[in-house]
């Protein structure tokens, strides 16, 4: 070996820079990932997060399932089985007039989540524009728009979900899928009431990301370019401030849950024969669960799994998609 091979072995300083150089060479043939995918695997790291997600995909299979996992209609009793505790035959037991528990609750879960989504999705429509509104526009429109929001802060919903129920009894049909029909005078009240006072803090979030965005660069570079304000808000705006909404509309669904199951405890719910979680709980809620802790167990339990998933999903979304984990 020559003096000079002998030199570059020995010299360590030649190593790292052939480490570096493989390493530099490396990044550079590396493939380009997202900003989707580095979120996608922070969500998949947290298992609580996991977790919520494995046990909402179960409930959203048992509700929109239901039909065709149910071991009975909802509708169907048999007087003789009545009040009999969970077993082989009946799961879930039996309420007092014989329905198969089991069978009431997986409805309630359809109905539940049905509500709650449909809820949000008007919380959505209502929110979400009057932000934009508020934060591109300022001015008259914000002020005019924040005054909105204090109103319906202080609005009490509960009373005018009464006032809206008790006026509107009776209605038409409507189907839901597999031969089901839901009254539509009932359901879509109830959405509405939960929509009409859920969509302030979404109206709020939007408003504020919409403040902090509109003054960027890429917005003034837009609007020297001619771009209209709602060019503007559509391609510029709502897609950068899209992430924090998504994690608040996770996280509104099981508030929607826990609404629609406390105005069904109430009796301003859902009507018969459709079953509900919270009206399942407040029927047999007196003396009779003393005896029949079944009747009041599994639907609570339903209710708590439905808010416990979506929550820990909407954690989970928030802390993948927070800026200062990139």
């Amino acid at each position: 070996m020559s003096a000079v091979d002998e030199g570059a072995v020995l010299d360590p300083r030649a190593g790292a820079r052939d480490a570096l150089a493989a390493a530099a060479e490396r990044r550079a043939s590396a493939v380009p990932r997202s900003n989707t995918y580095y979120a996608t695997r922070r969500f998949f790291r947290q298992k609580l997060a996991v977790f919520g997600l494995v046990l909402t995909l179960f409930l959203v299979v048992v509700g929109v399932g239901a039909p065709l996992l149910a071991p009975t209609d909802y509708k169907q009793n048999n007087l003789m089985e009545a009040n009999q505790f969970p077993s082989g035959e009946h799961w879930f037991g039996t309420d007092t007039i014989g329905h198969d528990y089991l069978s009431r609750v997986m409805y309630g879960v359809r109905t539940s989540l049905w509500v709650a989504f449909a809820a949000v999705a008007v919380s959505c429509l209502i929110g979400i524009p009057l932000g934009l509104v508020a934060g591109l526009k300022g001015g008259r429109t914000d002020f005019v728009v924040m005054r909105i929001v204090e109103i319906m802060t202080a609005f009490p919903g509960l009373l005018f979900a009464i006032f809206l129920v008790s006026l509107f009894r009776a209605g038409f049909n409507i189907p839901v899928g597999f031969g089901q029909r839901i009254p539509i005078a009932n359901v879509w009240l109830i959405v509405f009431v939960i929509g009409v006072t859920s969509w302030v803090g979404i109206c709020r979030l939007t408003r504020a990301q919409i403040l902090s965005l509109r003054e960027r660069e890429y917005v003034t570079a837009a609007r020297s370019l001619g771009v209209s304000d709602t060019g503007i808000a559509l391609r510029h705006l709502l897609p950068n401030a899209i992430a924090p909404l998504i994690v608040a509309v996770t996280l509104s669904i099981p508030l929607a849950i826990f609404a629609e199951a406390g105005l069904s405890f109430l009796g301003i719910g859902i009507n018969e024969p459709t079953p509900s979680l919270g009206k399942m709980v407040a029927a047999d809620s007196g003396s009779t669960l003393r005896v029949y802790w079944h009747l009041g167990f599994f639907p609570t339990l339903a209710i708590a799994l439905a808010m416990l998933g979506f929550t820990f999903v909407g954690d989970g979304l928030r802390d993948a998609l927070d800026p200062r984990q990139n």
